[in-house]
């Protein structure tokens, strides 16, 4: 990506150094900034010249891409993790709450998870999937909720807690959306 332009070759320690640094700092950056930080800011708090920005990530969609697909990679890693948790309901119930709290403190992740229609949100959905029918067929989540209710919850969830948090109430309305997910009583 960035310094190979489409040939496949290995970074020099060096670069490939520089390039996860700045790729963290970037992470680090968006997450509370979101997508308006600038090369300049990133370069400066990697300790790097733009220069060397640019040449691993050409452009500001490059390196939002980068951290986009890290972030995802992420959430989808954690969701496999946990779809042969001993307790499914404990797994789901605990990714949605990890999910939301990232997302609720992360503008750039809130921002990717509000990206309809892109293979990062069909790969979130892919990777829910198993989750949440484990927790169905144990009973601990309602059996009409599909991956995409789950993910369009988790939106509503995240508008909501960003102004709960406003109101020092962040996390009680994931709780809330959570119960609204159980099974009701017969």
């Amino acid at each position: 990506m960035g310094d190979d332009h489409g040939v496949a070759r290995p970074l020099r320690a060096d670069a490939r150094r520089n390039r996860e640094r700045v790729l963290q700092v970037a992470r680090e950056a968006m997450s509370g900034g979101g997508l308006t930080v600038s090369f300049h800011e990133i370069a400066r708090r990697a300790g790097v010249g733009v220069g060397i920005v640019h040449r691993h990530f050409p452009t500001k969609e490059a390196l939002v891409e980068a951290v986009t697909l890290a972030r995802a990679a992420d959430l989808v890693a954690d969701a496999h993790a946990l779809a042969t948790a001993e307790d499914a309901g404990a797994a789901f119930f605990g990714w949605f709450r990890r999910v939301a709290e990232r997302a609720s403190a992360d503008q750039a992740l809130r921002d990717l998870l509000d990206g309809a229609g892109t293979r990062l949100e069909d790969d979130l959905v892919a990777a829910l999937g198993p989750l949440l029918a484990r927790a169905q067929r144990v009973g601990a989540v309602r059996a009409d909720l599909t991956p995409e209710d789950v993910r369009d919850l988790l939106r509503g969830c995240l508008a909501a807690e960003r102004w709960a948090r406003g109101r020092g109430r962040a996390g009680r309305l994931t709780e809330t959306i959570c119960d609204g997910m159980r099974p009701r009583p017969s």
